[in-house]
């Protein structure tokens, strides 16, 4: 092989490595964000982590855990800062200083204080509609039961479908099923309504944690084509 055929090899190695070491790096985020996730949203009282009533932990008590012993803090504000739903805050202890870390939404575990933002009848902030993501293969129970908060605290909403304008969060990516919800509508039942953080619409739903088909305004087929759905 000459010598220009060498260095060709040579280059295309190192491009292999550097995009090997880019996704090896992207892997290892998208494992402490899940992992972060389940902790901060599920699992903290198990992995004997102390959740603040605003659902705030230590950084350090996190990184002191087995699963993410091999962490750093540097990680940890990396997939803060560059986590595309916005899933996470951090913010240093307002009396010690010490930086803690709260998942913004999807609790499993009683969080008192989310600082959740209350949806009025009539405010700028109260959406006409706002969107359940789920799949085609719950379409029929969902019809018959309505959308339920099941394990978590809160029913999930999203201001639109994703990749639209100001939404974020909300819903899967990979939802085929999207349920639009009738917002001002369901408050005048007495059903209330929250913006999250990191602006994801939540709601407890009734008193059985339901909120039922009268609520919704329309349903729509998301993929392979879409289609709009009888109610």
């Amino acid at each position: 092989m000459t010598l220009s055929g060498l260095k060709m090899e040579s280059d295309r190695g190192n491009r292999r490595g550097q995009r090997g070491r880019r996704g090896g790096e992207e892997d290892r985020d998208v494992r402490l964000s899940k992992s972060m996730s389940y902790a901060l949203r599920h699992g903290a009282t198990q992995m004997g982590l102390h959740l603040s009533s605003d659902g705030y932990v230590f950084v350090e008590d996190v990184l002191a855990c087995p699963q993410f012993r091999s962490y750093k803090l540097e990680d940890v504000e990396r997939v803060v800062a560059t986590n595309d739903k916005q899933r996470f805050k951090l913010r240093p202890h307002p009396e010690n200083g010490r930086l803690q870390i709260r998942a913004n939404q999807g609790h499993t575990i009683q969080v008192t204080d989310l600082e959740l933002k209350p949806v009025l009848t009539g405010s700028p902030d109260c959406p006409a509609e706002a969107v359940h993501g789920s799949y085609m293969r719950n379409w029929s129970s969902i019809q018959e039961q309505g959308l339920s908060r099941m394990r978590r605290t809160h029913i999930h909403l999203a201001p639109g479908l994703p990749q639209e304008d100001g939404v974020i969060s909300g819903m899967r990516k990979d939802c085929d099923l999207a349920i639009f919800i009738d917002v001002p509508k369901a408050l005048a039942d007495g059903i209330e309504f929250f913006w999250s953080e990191n602006r994801v619409l939540l709601t407890t739903g009734n008193i059985e944690g339901k909120l039922p088909a009268t609520y919704f305004s329309r349903a729509i087929q998301l993929r392979p084509t879409r289609w709009i759905l009888p109610l």
